[in-house]
């Protein structure tokens, strides 16, 4: 693995991100593993209310920009939100280059196009590394119904490839992504893959009192991830309802972490159903607290709707709950089925509320399927985990920043 060259003081990088930095897993293994390779990192991301514009998170500067998210709001919303950080980033890259003498900028999407405000610092010979954590086509598509326009939906591809045009080299999270972006003609040996996976160090079952299974008699089923459209929430909340219904004396609690515009509904649905008092919304948690958040429950779910961008996505907290020791419940997408050996996880077809209960219930009776699957997860965690990805990681950073 490379590291810094000796001597000198490695050149600092610069990292882009239209999030809440202390709240974007793979954007904080990625600098945090800078940091611990000697190399100095600076972040320009979101700033939520009440933040202060700069903080030092685990040995990285973080600087906050004065822009929020508007989570839930409509596609002119976003793009107004998207622009206005895109200039303020721009403008804060170019002044913190003239002090700090990047080695590299990384442009982490979406919006695709934000590699642009890494645009002044290309131009003056500093590569820019676009990470692309999901298809931004198939994103919009899926969460704005005028999105899958054709004229919008061209636009769209239309950034997407100018994006790519301006960066140096290409990241993305998995081969199923990558081999799109070969297919709509962007050089292979541009594109990079490092796989969304959770750090072993963060996630350490042996660091939190352990729960065995319905220890207390209740099942215990967490979901930690974003409350959007995106995530079959109601599904569960139905599946949930049809297996108290078919097993009256089954107490079920179910523990939702995190944000997002589809709370209001699933308040409503769970006390339509009946769920009010086994239903509780924790809201958002710090990435810190969610290891121990998952030790305390029995299963882990994972639901999610099926369509064009979930066909090519994977969702990280599957591993997560398995790194814990908790058996998995996720929906049967493509990229489940090429990643994860049958039997190893509980999946169910997506939309069907009764697959969903029917799983749950097997996880409660099936004891010997339920450690089987606990097993091969946790070893298929392992091999995934960042601990493997991060060599391959730093060794492009070097890379990029040696051809500079």
């Amino acid at each position: 693995m490379n590291r810094p060259s000796r001597g000198r003081s490695p050149r600092p990088v610069l990292m882009i991100v239209h999030a809440y930095y202390e709240e974007d897993p793979r954007v904080r293994r990625q600098a945090e593993a800078l940091a611990g390779s000697g190399r100095e990192v600076d972040v320009l991301a979101l700033r939520r209310p009440g933040e202060l514009p700069d903080a030092m998170v685990d040995g990285v500067h973080v600087r906050h920009l004065d822009v929020q998210r508007h989570q839930g709001a409509g596609l002119a919303t976003y793009l107004r939100e998207y622009v206005s950080f895109l200039i303020r980033a721009a403008l804060a890259a170019v002044g913190a280059h003239r002090r700090r003498g990047y080695g590299l900028v990384q442009v982490h999407s979406l919006p695709d196009f934000l590699v642009f405000a890494a645009l002044p610092l290309r131009l003056v010979g500093v590569p820019v590394l676009l990470d692309l954590h999901e298809a931004m086509p198939e994103f919009f598509s899926s969460r704005f119904p005028r999105a899958r326009l054709g004229f919008i939906h061209r636009l769209l591809l239309l950034q997407e490839r100018l994006s790519i045009g301006a960066a140096t080299e290409v990241l993305t999270v998995n081969e199923a992504l990558r081999e799109r972006l070969v297919s709509i003609g962007v050089p292979s040996r541009r594109v990079g893959v490092v796989i969304n996976s959770p750090s072993l160090r963060r996630f350490d079952p042996d660091a939190h009192p352990r729960r065995a299974f319905m220890a207390d008699g209740t099942l215990r089923i967490i979901y930690a991830g974003a409350l959007t459209p995106t995530y079959e929430l109601d599904v569960l909340l139905d599946a949930v309802a049809r297996l108290r219904a078919d097993r009256p004396g089954l107490s079920i609690a179910v523990d939702l972490y995190g944000r997002g515009d589809s709370e209001p509904a699933l308040r409503d649905q769970s006390a339509r159903l009946g769920l009010a008092g086994s239903v509780a919304f924790h809201g958002r948690i710090p990435i810190e607290a969610v290891p121990a958040a998952i030790a305390g429950a029995d299963v882990g779910v994972a639901p999610t709707r099926r369509d064009a961008f979930t066909d090519i996505s994977l969702s990280t907290k599957i591993f997560e709950y398995a790194a814990m020791g908790k058996p998995v419940v996720c929906s049967r997408l493509p990229m489940v089925e090429r990643t994860i050996p049958a039997g190893s996880t509980f999946v169910y077809d997506p939309a069907d509320p009764a697959a969903l209960a029917s799983m749950l219930g097997r996880v409660v009776d099936d004891r010997g399927a339920r450690m089987a699957s606990v097993r091969a997860m946790l070893a298929l965690t392992r091999a995934r985990a960042w601990e493997s990805e991060a060599p391959r990681y730093l060794d492009l950073v070097e890379r990029l920043v040696r051809r500079r």
